[in-house]
């Protein structure tokens, strides 16, 4: 008898977005008149005390990153997913760029148009967001451009400042996994995690 395993059948797809499950962040940033933009975005992935974004060329988030070299990662839980889709829709840029005009409407206040509220942070000018149970200032690092026709930044960040709800951290400081689910963004859908399938042999809680 074989005991070859039968490995599932693949077919090669053309997937309009990569966005196979990554973590929604709403970054906060510093308008030219001192006033507070949000960005949804699902492009974020941290490497020690550094975080990667994934920006839109031509964005009001990356353009306020160029002049004021901050930002706030305010990483929402899966119960606020109608507050960032009531923020997807808009855009910061007025007037609205070409390439956006048919799907996104400028809003100046976007803590009002969403709902959330504005914490001040402990170093810089770029605000929290209260309600985002993980909240990480940072400052610009490095920016690269990448893409063709449509371009890219790839946002270099490091982190100055975590912020935690105390519900989620741990009696040893740390986050608790088991109380923490980040938003995920998954090929265009909104999910949580599920239940807990183990625990990697460096875990802290």
């Amino acid at each position: 008898m074989s005991s070859a395993v039968r490995t599932p059948r693949t077919r090669i797809v053309k997937p309009k977005i990569l966005y196979y499950g990554t973590p929604v962040v709403l970054l906060t940033t510093v308008n030219e008149d001192g006033t507070s933009n949000i960005t949804p975005m699902s492009s974020a992935w941290a490497l020690g005390n550094r975080v990667i974004l994934g920006l839109g060329e031509g964005g009001k988030g990356l353009e306020n990153l160029r002049r004021c070299g901050e930002c706030v990662i305010n990483l929402p839980d899966p119960a606020m997913w109608s507050r960032v889709e009531a923020l997807a829709p808009l855009t910061g840029k007025n007037p609205v760029p070409e390439a956006k005009a048919d799907q996104f409407r400028y809003e100046k206040n976007k803590f009002a148009a969403s709902g959330l509220t504005a914490l001040v942070a402990e170093q810089g000018k770029a605000v929290r967001i209260a309600e985002c149970p993980i909240q990480i200032e940072g400052r610009l690092v490095d920016i690269r451009l990448t893409g063709d026709p449509v371009r890219f930044a790839i946002v270099e960040v490091e982190a100055l400042t975590v912020h935690a709800h105390e519900g989620i951290v741990s009696r040893e400081q740390h986050i608790d996994p088991a109380k923490w689910s980040p938003l995920i963004y998954n090929f265009r859908h909104y999910f949580g995690l599920g239940a807990e399938l183990g625990k990697t042999f460096r875990a802290e809680v």
